[in-house]
């Protein structure tokens, strides 16, 4: 063996399970999960005993922010992280 064919068989080992591509996804996973744990986090009460927000009466706990949004957000950002992990690029045939 050459070594002309020592550098090509190297050059096809560099094969990365990863694209950039799929890095990029990533990336957009881990910000929209981040986001749905931002809209998770509690109010600003500087009474840990107190939940309420001003005016309103209802408790902040309870409201459709955290209850509904925030877990839809969160388990997007996860079903999408599976999705950017498993998403394969198309080859080229040719090569």
């Amino acid at each position: 063996m050459n070594i002309l064919e020592q550098l090509k068989s190297t050059k096809e080992d560099k094969n990365f399970t990863f694209s950039t591509t799929n890095y990029i996804l990533i990336l957009i996973g881990v910000i929209i999960l981040f986001i749905g744990f931002v809209l998770l986090s509690g109010g600003a009460s500087t009474d840990p005993d107190v939940f309420y927000t001003a005016g309103e009466g209802e408790a902040d706990i309870f409201n459709f922010r955290r209850l509904t949004l925030a877990p839809i957000v969160i388990l997007f950002g996860f079903f999408f992280e599976i999705f950017a992990i498993l998403w394969k690029p198309k080859s080229k045939s040719n090569e």
